[in-house]
């Protein structure tokens, strides 16, 4: 399968490029991001034959149905990281949390986050590209607060890689900066950034795009790559979950094949949405992905209006950090999906130099055909931890905004599969906050009365960071970051 270009060719790029280029260069012409030429169609036939496999199973046959240039071992090999879940035999499992409510628990690997699906494979097939071509890659990352640590521990180590990650300097949880102002691996590099994730996903656009910086970085023998959702290699990752999901819901009896569910995705990049909206082009039986917002709610207003506005609109700090996301970088696979090369280009560049477009009414009556959307507040998200919390289900705060959509989106009594991002580990002074109206004073105190309350275990790997030495201190302004990662090169 071939890839293209969302905004077009501008003639200095081929026309189309393999699976595997797309992976260590996902920046295209005009500022664009690569887009399978065609998806598969899987069927109910596929979904028949995968519906008493293994998630690694499943998960290699709906790979190859892209035909990726991939050496089958490295496919393996890949799909091998799942086995240091929790449950290497079910590393996604879908609870009942009420008969019409079904949660996707995304969280159970090493940095106990859903980018954990998509990046620990990735890893894998990134480093092994490098080496097979004698080449190596600087991955850039920027982080809202879960693209990080997954990205830092997928690379820690590999061969012929080295990773640069942005973070929002007091725009992640507690144990979010730990994970990663504590890593030191020999070829990791986290700074943090005095601004919003915006302001760190700009910075990685920006030089992702810099034929300038490129050069720079080619005079030290070193190509540039990136582990953010721009890159498809992250996306069709998350494709696998979705399918998997639908499948637990028939091998539980909650539906049968071939009914219609709603996908409920908690959102702020998009690219955990955009996996659910090729899932459903490709034979999925979804009825409507729903998309659920913090108060950072320009997806919401995009989806009710057709209009992407960021006039006189900044981020807003709330207690679902990761979503805490104004320009989300995977709505431009939805319109080139949707609408074309040349009105994707025409919208880019608009929201880029004015930031804001429109969608004609046609267009917004196709997008609202596929989604809908809502948005919830700190306080609703709280209200919400704490009823499902006396429900037996202990959830975080980007998971309780799909609780708010679930109540508000849906026309039809059919299941919804919510997306659980994180583990309530990662977020706990908000989780004690919503069960006893009081912020705690130390986290470490969160996790213990929490878990005790909830009769859990706090993981080793959340456990340990409080112990662990802060290595990573680098924090500047955003203007900085060129030179700060060519520095690591002299």
């Amino acid at each position: 399968m071939n890839f293209i270009e969302t905004r077009g060719n501008d003639g200095q790029r081929p026309a189309s490029i393999s699976f595997s280029e797309a992976i260590l260069s996902p920046m295209s012409s005009f500022g664009g991001i690569y887009v399978p030429e065609s998806l598969p169609n899987l069927g109910e036939g596929f979904l028949r034959d995968h519906l008493h496999c293994h998630y690694k199973d499943l998960a290699r046959d709906l790979l190859a149905a892209f035909e990726p240039d991939i050496a089958p071992e490295v496919i393996d090999q890949a799909l091998a990281t799942y086995d240091a879940f929790d449950d290497p035999a079910n590393p996604v499992p879908v609870v009942r949390v009420r008969d019409d409510l079904y949660v996707s628990e995304l969280y159970h690997g090493p940095t106990r986050a859903f980018k954990d699906m998509a990046l620990q494979p990735f890893g894998v097939v990134l480093s092994d590209l490098a080496q097979r071509r004698g080449e190596h890659y600087l991955i850039m990352a920027a982080t809202s607060g879960d693209t990080g640590p997954a990205a830092l521990d997928t690379f820690r180590e590999r061969a012929n890689v080295r990773v640069v990650c942005l973070y929002p300097d007091g725009g992640t949880s507690d144990v979010q900066r730990l994970q990663m102002v504590t890593e030191s691996g020999s070829n990791l590099k986290v700074v943090g950034i005095r601004g919003d994730f915006d302001d760190a996903q700009t910075a990685l656009k920006t030089l992702l795009g810099s034929a300038a910086f490129r050069d720079l970085l080619r005079q030290k023998n070193t190509l540039l790559s990136a582990a953010n959702s721009v890159n498809f290699g992250r996306i069709i990752f998350q494709t696998i979950y979705h399918v998997h999901s639908y499948l637990e819901l028939v091998r539980q009896g909650a539906i049968a094949l071939g009914e219609k569910v709603y996908l409920n995705v908690p959102s702020g990049n998009f690219g955990n949405a955009l996996g659910g909206y090729y899932a459903m082009k490709m034979g999925l039986p979804v009825e409507k992905i729903l998309i659920a917002s913090n108060q950072n709610n320009v997806l919401t207003d995009w989806i009710h209006t057709g209009r992407y506005d960021l006039r006189d609109r900044a981020v807003v700090g709330t207690s679902s950090p990761a979503m805490d996301i104004l320009k989300s970088s995977n709505v431009e696979r939805i319109l080139w999906d949707l609408f074309g090369t040349e009105r994707t280009r025409s919208l880019m560049r608009q929201l880029d130099e004015d930031r804001h477009y429109a969608l004609s009414t046609e267009e917004l009556t196709r997008l609202q055909g596929i989604f809908s959307a809502d948005f919830c507040t700190d306080a609703e998200g709280q209200a919400y931890i704490k009823q499902a919390f006396a429900e037996g289900y202990l959830m975080d705060p980007h998971t309780a905004t799909c609780f708010k959509a679930h109540a508000s989106c849906r026309d039809k009594p059919l299941k919804d599969i919510v997306y659980s991002t994180a583990e309530w580990t990662k977020f706990s002074p908000t989780i004690a906050l919503a069960l006893t109206g009081q912020m705690p004073e130390q986290e470490q105190q969160a996790l213990a009365a929490i878990a005790e309350q909830a009769g859990q275990q706090i993981p080793a790997a959340i456990a340990g960071l409080f112990d662990r030495p802060v290595v990573q201190k680098t924090l500047i302004d955003k203007t900085e970051v060129e030179a700060e990662i060519l520095s690591l090169f002299d």
